[in-house]
């Protein structure tokens, strides 16, 4: 095995990310990412979850240079991406990573056709030839589930399962190695989900891609991911395979989060006990971090919690 397939093909090393605001003379930071390490294998599906707020859609921004990270590190195959942006990592960048965003009509320019929306990453990437950016943009409309004459048509013409269809398109026109889906079904009816999950499941082995999914849907997540890291307020707080993480959640949030969802046996759901997080108690500065309780399997705790931890995932 080569030293390149040894490592993960996205490495993020305490990764922040800061907003600040000043009103009234006084400076506000916000902590949306804070000092977040993992890495995505290739060929893997890495599942984020949170709630609302936690900063995992901000974490996806940055590691594509949406954002400028505040610090840390972002390598993706080998090659550092945290730097500063320049025309060469722009087009390295652009090559490599796409998103697909969770708002379908608002990430779809209303005034262009699906034609020019889809083949815009083409024309970026040098291909001048338009009979060529067609015949490509046809292709993958037809790979993810729509029809070539609908080239011609507008975002508004269109469902929001179709406009997310639309927007896989967008991102996997320029054959990128992998792709960050924020959210892609959150905005959309149920009975539409599971066709946009199932879609993208296909793709990904068609493409072979490296996929980062972004949900707060614990179920989902359970679904299409291999690995799953649970944020809260800017920090990963656990990472472990998916199955793991499922049977045998640790950190309480986690477990939280697994008791808010819903249960289809109305008999379990009428006996489901929620578990409600009311935040870290507060320690030492520095106390807290990752650490790993079986292989594979890490929470953000201190030294005593990581000997409780281990306690509990053996008993």
């Amino acid at each position: 095995m080569s030293a390149e397939e040894l490592r993960p093909i996205l490495e993020v090393e305490n990764l922040s990310k800061h907003f600040s605001s000043k009103r009234r003379g006084r400076t506000t930071v916000v902590k949306a990412v804070d000092g977040v390490s993992f890495g995505i294998w290739k060929g893997e599906t890495f599942g984020l979850v949170g709630e609302s707020g936690c900063g995992k859609t901000t974490l996806g921004r940055t590691i594509i240079r949406l954002y400028a990270p505040t610090s840390g590190t972002i390598r993706f195959s080998g090659r550092e991406v945290s730097g500063k942006m320049t025309g060469a990592l722009r087009k390295y960048l652009t090559d490599n990573i796409a998103m697909i965003f969770q708002d379908p009509i608002a990430s779809l320019n209303p005034r262009m056709t699906v034609q020019e929306i889809i083949g815009e990453g083409l024309k970026i990437r040098g291909v001048t030839d338009e009979s060529e950016r067609r015949r490509r943009v046809e292709y993958m409309l037809e790979r993810v589930g729509l029809q070539a004459e609908h080239a011609t048509r507008y975002p508004h013409e269109f469902s929001g399962g179709q406009r997310q269809r639309i927007g896989i398109a967008r991102a996997l026109v320029v054959e990128p190695s992998m792709i960050i889906a924020d959210e892609p079904v959150s905005a959309l009816d149920v009975s539409v989900q599971a066709q946009v999950i199932n879609l993208l499941n296909s793709l990904k082995r068609e493409f072979h891609l490296t996929v980062m999914f972004i949900a707060h849907n614990l179920s989902v997540v359970k679904y299409v991911s291999d690995r799953v890291g649970v944020m809260y307020y800017g920090k990963l707080v656990e990472l472990a395979e998916s199955d793991e993480i499922y049977h045998h959640p640790l950190h309480p949030y986690t477990k939280a989060l697994l008791s808010a969802v819903p249960q289809p046996d109305p008999h379990s759901e009428k006996s489901r006990r929620r578990i409600f997080y009311e935040g870290p108690q507060a320690v030492p500065e520095g106390a807290l971090a990752m650490r790993e309780v079986i292989p594979g399997h890490s929470v953000y705790c201190t030294e005593a919690g990581l000997a409780a931890y281990r306690r509990e995932r053996d008993a």
